[in-house]
């Protein structure tokens, strides 16, 4: 390996997730702030948060109802 060419690898890193859940990794920043984790995650934790009630099919039909034009 090339020296003075990678990054410095931390071994232990910290991993904040705004839940405040934190553990440590490998990475090659010493602090990794995340957003979203198992800890709070909708898949992990059973819990489903529903942004959108309409459907994606629903919300095309509905943008496109008064469009009865054909060729």
């Amino acid at each position: 390996m090339k020296e003075n060419l990678h990054p410095t690898y931390f071994a232990d890193a910290v991993v904040t997730c705004v839940c405040g859940a934190t553990w440590t990794t490998g990475s090659t920043m010493k602090e990794v702030r995340v957003d979203i984790c198992s800890n709070c995650h909708p898949y992990f934790t059973g819990k489903q948060k529903l942004v959108d009630t309409e459907g994606r099919v629903d919300r095309f039909r509905k943008k496109y109802a008064g469009n009865t034009k054909t060729k």
